[in-house]
């Protein structure tokens, strides 16, 4: 700020005036009229205007240093803002992008580029669109616009992004080992056990050609699908990705991933931990080779005879916790005393010369909820059969209509002039005697009780699957080509990677819908020439999040030289 004096004819005013830099235009702003020389004159009592107008200027100077100026604004109720002015801002984007440097993706950007000579900014492009994915997920097209309403705006333009794109995918898997390597720096990683489990995203579209194919669609749905290979990490961080063709049979898309990691991150010693659907003979061999083991989930009715009998035998069973080693028998057990106890056996099985450990558990709360869902199953099984019977079609096995049957024959076996449909009680009997039971296979030889609390950890990456599906809207997928649907997984891969670690330094305290929506609520109303007004409303969430990230955006105004110095402190 300095000291104007504009001196008339018949008298000279003093003013304060503010020059800056804004929308690459220098301008000046008077921030205070102080009077003219007569009425200063009179009020100093003879001090000089002169003199005390210099010193005023400093200490507002001083004062606008250390950031405890008062800044008053001056709006007119009769003046029309100018056309297209943008005056609101998205400021939550700062937050992510403090981990985005953490990771290095501003480096590992650069090394791309030098790599191959290209003049856009790929480094601003992957930014804007993983804060998009987070903020406002959208298409490509969208999150170019929507990204105009950061404070730092795009450095690109629109058909940059899908040239970026082509670029992202073939450097796919350098991108996910050194994303990896600097992870390492920003937090810590627990990769003695890693957990694997694929998904899979569909396209509005009807035509099946490159990694869009029909398969079996986890969301039942008629569309051409891509599948995806997720591992993590056991705090439930992403870790590596792969995406494979739609009808490929998933079992299959472990170990090559798993290869990757292996080679590019530099890790042999771990843990695999699998669901029941990836639990092939191949992938548990693969693991039983090196420093590496697995835990995989074993489904008690596809067991032998012999040992389904003896997983199902009532007695012989011990209590997860009893240090006295006391024999149970399932018949004879208090369920009331013991709902919230877990029982199980355990023995070495050999299986194609793999030798493995065989852990069944028996939980009362298990057997309570497979059988309150199979009797809601039951009724709506009954409620086909009464109300309208047409809709039966074929049934997957964990469908309702499974526990219908048909009937379309005589006891003779004479064809019958009609179908008969009914409840198959035989089925509904049958798979009761499996309520309460779980299996888990595994070469570790450590106890039944921590390899099942390993294996229960699991459900973190159905979390992940959920949340890229359903807040950052991963699909439907619009894109065609492969090159460009790699890229937009690896945006997707990124995006989660960069919440999940915002969500581990706020220490798990909020859900994701509060996070999200606190990051895409936090804006700002520009004050030209001043700063930046918060139009967010306080709360724990953000007290949270500038409380970690050491910065504050929640003060009455924010002046334009300390958000200059909140961005430079993400960087």
């Amino acid at each position: 700020m300095r000291l104007q004096i504009i001196k008339s004819k018949n008298a000279a005013s003093f003013y304060v005036v503010k020059s800056f830099f804004e929308n690459g235009k220098h301008s000046n702003k008077v921030i205070e009229k102080l009077g003219t020389e007569k009425d200063l004159t009179e009020k100093l009592r003879g001090r000089c205007p002169y003199e005390w107008a210099k010193a005023y200027v400093a200490e507002l100077n001083r004062l606008d240093k250390e950031q405890r100026k008062e800044i008053i604004v001056r709006y007119s109720p009769v003046d029309i803002i100018d056309k297209n002015d943008q005056r609101l801002f998205n400021g939550g984007y700062l937050f992510l992008q403090k981990i985005y440097h953490e990771l290095g993706l501003d480096k590992i950007c650069n090394q791309i580029t030098d790599k191959y000579k290209f003049t856009f900014d790929l480094n601003d492009i992957l930014k804007k669109l993983i804060y998009g994915r987070v903020i406002f997920p959208s298409s490509k097209l969208n999150t170019f616009e929507e990204s105009r309403s950061f404070i730092e705006p795009p450095n690109f333009e629109l058909h940059n992004i899908y040239r970026g794109l082509e670029v992202i995918a073939n450097e796919m898997d350098f991108i996910q080992s050194a994303v990896y390597k600097n992870s390492l720096k920003a937090i810590k990683r627990n990769t003695g056990v890693i957990y694997y489990d694929c998904t899979n995203y569909f396209f509005e579209i009807e035509q099946e050609e490159g990694l869009k194919q029909y398969g079996v669609s986890k969301e039942h749905r008629p569309n051409p699908i891509v599948q995806m290979g997720l591992f993590m990490d056991s705090d439930g961080i992403p870790l590596a990705f792969c995406i494979n063709p739609g009808n490929q049979n998933e079992q299959t898309t472990l170990q090559p991933l798993e290869q990757k990691i292996i080679k590019d991150f530099g890790l042999s010693k771990f843990v695999v931990c699998t669901d029941a659907g990836l639990d092939s003979m191949a992938n548990r061999k693969f693991n039983n080779l090196g420093q590496r083991a697995f835990i995989t989930t074993q489904s008690v009715k596809k067991l032998k005879g012999f040992l389904r009998e003896w997983a199902l035998e009532k007695k012989g069973w011990l209590l997860f916790g009893d240090k006295k080693g006391q024999i149970f028998n399932l018949n004879e057990i208090d369920e009331a005393l013991y709902s919230d106890s877990t029982f199980y056996k355990d023995r070495w099985i050999n299986e194609d010369n793999l030798e493995q450990k065989l852990i069944i558990t028996y939980s009362v709360k298990h057997k309570n909820y497979q059988q309150k869902i199979r009797m809601r199953q039951l009724e709506r099984a009954e409620k086909l059969l009464s109300k309208n019977p047409k809709k039966l079609d074929i049934a997957n096995q964990n469908s309702y209509k499974r526990l219908i049957k048909r009937t379309a024959c005589t006891d003779d076996g004479e064809i019958a002039k009609q179908t008969v449909l009914s409840i198959d009680n035989e089925v509904f009997e049958n798979e009761t005697q499996y309520d309460g039971f779980y299996g888990v296979c595994t070469n570790l030889d450590d106890s039944p009780e921590k390899i099942v609390a390993v294996r229960q950890q699991l459900w973190q990456i159905e979390e992940n699957f959920r949340i890229m599906k359903s807040e950052l809207k991963s699909r439907p997928v619009f894109l065609r080509r492969d090159e460009r649907i790699k890229a937009h997984f690896v945006t997707c891969f990124l995006s989660l990677l960069v919440y999940r670690i915002l969500e581990k330094k706020l220490g798990d305290k909020f859900t994701c819908s509060d996070i999200i929506k606190t990051l895409k609520e936090h804006k700002f109303t520009k004050v030209y020439g001043e700063g930046y007004i918060p139009s967010f409303n306080r709360t724990v969430v953000t007290d949270a999040l500038h409380d970690f990230f050491g910065f504050r955006t929640d003060t009455q105004i924010v002046t334009n030289s300390a958000m200059k110095k909140i961005i430079s402190s993400t960087k």
